[in-house]
């Protein structure tokens, strides 16, 4: 166990209550001492929301230690079934309360005789896994819980829908820009003749979830939540299920083309006809988005050879890390992401489109990377942000952990062929452009004469004397950064551990041979 002050995934309750908030008409109860009951908060002012979370902690306090839980969890999950008359309740511990080992299930099976409402315990390892792998286990369970019981009850619908429909599963409260890709992804589907069966868990009912065979085939626009609930749909019911992320203008073809697929493979067993979206896509691609044109014009062409750092969840950093690459000749210097556990799929995404790829949910370690690695712009989360800000690296945040300020008001998709437009935006504008950073010193922009480290390790020991800092203070400003860098890059090449007026010029000698 490794004490963290920063983590890129939160622990697992907290993506347990994400997914139950998510669906209308359910509530969450949270088995946890105070200090773990800071969902509602955070909620509440990163979406905006309007309304109270529905999200109870039953608090473990000292009575608890003394007489155990059954008497206060069952009384908490009766007391809401009363006040709210929620259609599902799921009772979730947290790491900390994991710790008294309490038969939760069993208060479960107690507390479901007597409620009106359905009660189910999240079944998620608190130890083993993350804030993501734990919503994407929970939103399973709650679809393979109603499916099944209407399975007992004899009271499926084999039938398909008339005309072509599809589920959307994955988007949920708290996602990167989930809302905007959501209303996006709709655009899209009416423009192509397809209905929206359901969307699980935003604004979902879980009533409602035995309606889900019905749909032709299935999306999921984000790997980190709603591929577990695809694959077993997939293996139950046989739905085809479509998980590449519609983000780019080559994937967004891709993602076309599966659906047409999909679509009239259908469609042979119906009355329907077969369909042919090649006019749509090269409509949206010429017309819609700007993307491809922008790729071709001369401020993208600036950006040749530039070299990025990319780090995110796997979806969207293997997506941005393909656009960069393939789709504007950006290069990638190292593509990264916490998500460990889909290591595998990742590294095969983005094979060929980087120099190194680095799985990791160490920020220290993404850190010292992009230290080494000096990149011209940052494409990453909220950390690597403060990093790019102790750096002096510009910094584009394109997936969660965020802050409030990637929760916009305004209408900013990642997905579809807005989003396009949206990501060349973003990429370009993350960059320090031509002479701006030049004619910002020039003007008094830069409001520090600090010289910046460009380490984040606290191990490298280098020591400036008096006379170096000096030396170093009379260089232009614009070019002081890069003078500190060669310098303490050749002073660990020679193991020097003081940096005098000689070494300076030592390195400089070594640079220009």
């Amino acid at each position: 166990m490794k004490l963290a002050y920063w983590m890129y995934a939160g622990p697992a309750h907290i993506g347990t209550l994400r997914v139950a908030s998510s669906f209308k008409n359910v509530h969450a109860i949270m088995h946890a001492p105070l200090g773990d009951d800071y969902f509602n908060v955070m909620r509440s002012m990163l979406e905006r929301e309007r309304d109270f979370t529905a999200a109870t902690a039953s608090i473990v306090d000292r009575h608890v230690l003394a007489r155990g839980s059954q008497e206060r969890v069952v009384d908490n999950i009766l007391r809401k079934d009363q006040e709210e008359h929620p259609d599902l309740i799921i009772l979730t511990p947290t790491c900390t309360s994991s710790i008294l080992q309490e038969d939760l299930h069993n208060f479960v099976n107690r507390a479901s005789i007597i409620s009106h409402s359905d009660v189910i315990f999240a079944d998620v390892d608190h130890y083993q896994v993350n804030e993501i792998q734990a919503a994407d286990r929970t939103l399973e369970q709650v679809v393979r819980y109603y499916l099944d019981r209407c399975h007992r009850q004899e009271k499926w619908d084999q039938f398909l829908t008339d005309a072509p429909s599809v589920n959307i599963i994955g988007i949920f409260t708290l996602g990167f820009h989930n809302q905007h890709d959501c209303r996006e992804l709709r655009r899209l589907l009416r423009d192509l003749d397809i209905e929206i069966n359901q969307i699980i868990p935003e604004g979902g009912s879980v009533e409602d979830l035995q309606n889900l065979p019905k749909a032709w085939f299935n999306l999921i626009p984000y790997r980190e939540v709603g591929l577990m609930t695809a694959v077993y749909l997939n293996k139950e019911y046989g739905m085809p299920y479509i998980s590449i992320a519609p983000m780019g203008a080559v994937d967004m073809a891709e993602w076309i083309r599966q659906i047409q697929k999909n679509v009239n493979t259908l469609t042979l067993s119906s009355s329907n006809k077969r369909v042919d979206y090649e006019p749509y896509i090269d409509g949206q691609t010429r017309f819609v988005s700007q993307a491809a044109w922008f790729s071709r014009s001369i401020d993208c062409q600036n950006l040749t050879g530039k070299e990025t750092v990319v780090f995110g969840d796997t979806t969207h950093a293997a997506s941005i890390t393909k656009i960069l690459v393939r789709e504007m000749g950006i290069r990638v210097s190292c593509a990264g992401t916490y998500c460990k556990h889909d290591a595998e799929w990742f590294k095969e995404q983005i094979q060929g489109f980087c120099d190194e790829i680095l799985i990791t949910d160490d920020h220290a370690e993404v850190g010292d990377m992009i230290a080494h690695m000096e990149p011209s712009a940052i494409f990453g989360t909220q950390m690597e942000r403060h990093i790019g800000k102790r750096l002096d690296i510009p910094c584009g945040v394109i997936s969660a952990p965020v802050h409030i300020q990637n929760f916009p008001l305004g209408y900013r998709p990642f997905l579809g062929y807005e989003g396009t437009n949206q990501i060349a935006d973003l990429i370009y504008n993350s960059f320090a452009l031509g002479m701006e950073d030049h004619l910002l010193d020039i003007f008094g922009g830069h409001d520090t004469k600090e010289i910046i480290s460009k380490s984040l390790s606290t191990d490298i020991g280098l020591i400036w004397n008096p006379e170096s800092r000096l030396e170093l203070s009379k260089i232009p400003r614009f070019a002081r950064e890069k003078v500190e860098i060669n310098t303490e890059k050749f002073a660990r090449q020679k193991g020097i551990e003081t940096i005098t007026v000689e070494v300076m010029y030592a390195a400089k000698e070594a640079l220009n041979t």
